[in-house]
């Protein structure tokens, strides 16, 4: 920084600091008398360890009772003591970003999990930030390629569009993510792992994601057992970096699993300062944190998020509140079906159940009617299935389920994709218009 820049801000120094001492911890919170603070400010906790050393504890503000500052830390509440020495920082979390972050994989809090330092020359970034004005928001009028021919083909995505990929435990959310990641013409990934075991997290890097995907990738993972806040910093820490690479002209592509996970973060944050639950005892304050994470990505006047979030629904209960609630947020959402899984199709993508809002806008008049065509097929061999498979329906019958039975197994395997095969979008749509007229590949 320049000498004239640092002069400039002098006058935004503060001169003292702000200090509180801890008075009481219940349950996850920390309650301190001071320092003055405002919601979302970060706190320092000054503890004596037991082999008298000196270790410094973040925790951020979440609420308030009177005058009594309510904390949540980053890490756990082990060795925090009653007039343990809170310092205030008068800022909320920031991180560092840059080009030199692709490759890496870090934590809520930017640093790199395998413990070596971070660049120099990074840029620091808040983790909240606004959403984009809606009137500085290009129309989403391109398509991207995302390397599944399920997708590509029957649900094509726009470059900026937001996708939720919706399915219960076990049916290859993670798997699809990996395939997207390595096979997406998007300039980036931005990968969040929230709330996921910590087995899982080097599976997915190796296996799911590979050196390929990695090397063009930048990965944020906070693990299940950490702290609640930790993980909701996760997801905000990953749509922060990838704000700052759309800011370069960048097109994005992120990715979160999950989004149900944030918002069993944020309700146990929630109950813990005193909110009531609403929802399937979900408090108010997840209703609310989840439009403003969701609607920061996507397009703006420099570049654009693609952003796919993976919703975890419970006994593949598609309505209930998370669910519910995220759907009517994005602009469209893939539907992941056990029973295609139990098959053995994978991936598992139901397209009668899922949909693309933005379809219409990016693909091209012949693709749309191929698509539309097959989609009507599989819909009436979907409806008539139950009857062709007890022997209750007999050839000639119907023109349109006769039609419908000719070409179910032709559109099944169109749908299928094995986890390494890559299928540019050209390729996809090529096939999809050749079975539609009629072929078959």
């Amino acid at each position: 920084m320049k000498t004239a820049q640092l002069i400039e801000h002098i006058p935004h120094v503060p001169t003292f600091k702000k200090f509180g001492r801890v008075t009481r911890v219940v349950g996850l919170m920390i309650e301190s008398q001071g320092p003055d603070s405002s919601i979302g400010d970060v706190c320092k906790i000054h503890v004596e360890t037991v082999n008298n050393g000196h270790q410094i504890i973040l925790a951020e503000v979440v609420g308030f009772k009177d005058e009594i500052v309510v904390l949540m830390p980053f890490t756990s509440l082990r060795e925090i003591s009653i007039g343990c020495l809170v310092e205030g920082t008068g800022a909320p979390l920031e991180i560092k970003v840059g080009p030199e972050l692709v490759g890496k994989v870090l934590d809520s809090m930017g640093n790199p999990i395998d413990g070596t330092l971070l660049p120099k020359g990074l840029t620091t970034v808040p983790t909240e930030q606004d959403p984009p004005n809606p009137l500085t928001r290009p129309p989403i009028n391109e398509r991207l390629e995302v390397g599944v021919k399920a997708i590509d083909g029957m649900l094509t995505v726009g470059n900026g569009q937001r996708v939720g990929i919706f399915a219960g435990s076990g049916v290859g959310k993670s798997t699809l993510l990996g395939m997207i990641a390595r096979n997406t013409r998007a300039d980036l990934n931005v990968i969040a792992l929230i709330g996921e075991r910590g087995r899982e997290v080097r599976e997915f890097i190796e296996r799911d994601l590979g050196a390929e995907g990695l090397s063009r990738s930048v990965v944020v993972a906070a693990t299940s057992d950490q702290p609640a806040l930790m993980r909701i910093k996760g997801a905000f820490t990953a749509t922060a970096i990838a704000e700052y690479f759309r800011n370069r002209g960048l097109n994005v592509m992120l990715m979160m699993d999950s989004v149900t996970r944030v918002a069993m973060a944020q309700r146990e944050i929630g109950l813990a300062t005193g909110e009531p639950p609403a929802q399937k005892g979900y408090t108010p304050s997840v209703f609310a944190i989840l439009p403003k994470l969701l609607e920061r990505t996507g397009t703006n006047e420099k570049g654009s998020i693609t952003a796919f979030y993976t919703v975890l629904v419970d006994g593949d209960d598609m309505n209930e509140p998370i669910a519910d609630t995220v759907r009517g947020i994005l602009d469209g959402h893939i539907v992941l079906d056990r029973n295609l899984a139990n098959k053995g199709q994978y991936p598992a993508i139901n397209v009668l159940k899922s949909v693309s809002r933005l379809m219409n806008h990016v693909a091209e008049p012949a693709h749309k009617k191929a698509a539309e065509r097959l989609r009507e097929l599989y819909y009436t061999y979907d409806k008539s299935e139950d009857l062709i498979n007890i022997g209750a329906y007999k050839r000639g019958t119907s023109q349109e389920i006769d039609e419908a039975i000719h070409y179910e197994p032709i559109i099944t395997a169109y749908l299928k994709q094995g986890y390494l095969d890559k299928v540019t979008l050209e390729e996809s749509v090529a096939e999809l218009i050749t079975i539609s007229n009629g072929g078959a590949k």
